[in-house]
Order: C-alpha cells, then structure tokens, then sequence
C-alpha cells in the first residue's frame, strides 16, 4: 500500500508539474522583446485567432483566452519580424477607445480580439450584442458589453456589468 501512495503521489506531482509548465506561455511569458520571431510566439501561445498586418509589415496576433478566461492577449511584431509588446487587452483603457457613433465591429475586434460568448440579436431593436468576460480591479467577475446597430455594424454604447452567478455554466 505504501509503494501504491508513493507511486500514486509521484504521479501527482509530475502532473501538477506538467500542466504548469503547459501554461508557462499562456500569456507570453517566456517571450522576449526584441529577440522572439513569430515563430517563437506560435510555439509559446498556440495559433492566434486572428492575425492583422499591416502594410508597413508589422503585424499583430490576437489570442483569446475564452469563453470562460477574462483575458485576451494581443502580440504586437514589429517591421523586423522580432515581438514589440505583448498586452492584455480587456481592461478600461481599452474599453474606453470604443467609441459609440464611430467605431464598428472590425475596430472593435482589433482592440480587444474576438467575443468567445454567443451574440445576442435584439430584433425589435435592431441590435447586436458582443460581450467579454474580464475581471476588475478588485478580480470581481465582469462583463464589458458593445451594442452594434444591426444595420450598419456600428457601435451604439458600450456597458459594463457584474457577471451573474451561474451565467457562465
């Protein structure tokens, strides 16, 4: 019995050490600006959910992290191919450079990467809901919300509120 527990905790311990060693580059991590390619980032992160480039060849990679994370990282590479910054995204910064009547969906998208939750659509209303899980600054539970016009895809207001218990289930 006693070899069976040993056994049974070395197992444990290798898992534990496993799993903490896959989740090293959830955000980054083990990335270097200046010094990492997108090679390195692809290796580290996944593959990204989106990737924008621009003319100018800088590029920039999206990884959410959801539907039930509350971050989404953006990986910003720089002319030279070498990673320039790696942000998290959801946070009232970001939030706050949705501008209703200006930005629409692509904008939005390239601020704070996908919504992972299902969109709601309000027919009497003609209006389409995206939402993000994020955390505050006190790790309360949230929702940061941008309500399109169904017509034109742009944005209307944004919103944010506490995320019920349950809701995610």
């Amino acid at each position: 019995m006693r070899d069976f527990l040993e056994s049974s905790g070395k197992a444990v311990i290798v898992c534990v050490a496993v799993s903490l060693s896959s989740c090293a580059g959830y955000g980054g991590t083990d990335l270097k600006p200046g010094a990492s390619a997108v090679p390195d980032v692809i290796a580290s992160m996944g593959k990204p959910a989106i990737v924008w480039k621009d003319g100018n060849g800088r590029q920039q990679l999206s990884y959410p992290r959801g539907p039930l994370g509350t971050q989404s990282f953006m990986v910003f590479i720089g002319m030279d191919g070498r990673l320039e910054r790696i942000e998290q995204v959801l946070n009232p910064e970001n939030f706050a450079r949705i501008e209703p009547g200006k930005s629409d969906k692509e904008a939005v998208v390239r601020i704070l990467g996908p919504s992972l939750l299902p969109p709601l659509y309000f027919t009497a209303r003609n209006e389409l809901a995206w939402e993000w899980r994020f955390e505050d600054s006190l790790s309360k539970r949230m929702l940061f919300g941008v309500l399109f016009d169904g017509t034109t895809g742009v944005v209307r207001t944004t919103y944010q509120r506490e995320e019920y218990p349950n809701e995610s289930d």
